[in-house]
């Protein structure tokens, strides 16, 4: 049987997704699996939207979700380059500590 891997929750803006993929790599070549938020391709000719979720209508799912990769992890990295992170993020963040998970904060 394989050793338990260690598992966190990257939280950030989804203007960060670029750097959080990065990360994601970054954590993986570690053995580290690292959860962060959903990522949609962007289609021809389209433009980053950063609130794609709440157009569509998933957001409140999709933060249900995240709540619950939180749950999974060990621990929380917050993803805040330049000291920037959004009101989801501090949900998350009180989530977090309100279930006795570890906040690590990565500033860029």
């Amino acid at each position: 049987m394989q050793p338990r891997v260690k598992i966190i929750c990257l939280c950030g803006s989804t203007r960060f997704t670029t750097e959080m993929m990065q990360l994601t790599w970054e954590y993986a070549k570690l053995g580290i699996l690292a959860l962060g938020w959903f990522v949609r391709p962007m289609l021809k000719g389209e433009t980053q939207d950063h609130h794609l979720a709440e157009k569509e209508g998933v957001a409140e799912l999709f933060d249900t979700l995240h709540f619950r990769k939180i749950d999974l992890a060990d621990e929380v990295v917050v993803v805040n380059i330049n000291g920037y992170y959004g009101d989801s993020t501090k949900r998350e963040i009180a989530y977090a500590q309100e279930h006795g998970k570890p906040v690590k904060y990565l500033f860029k």
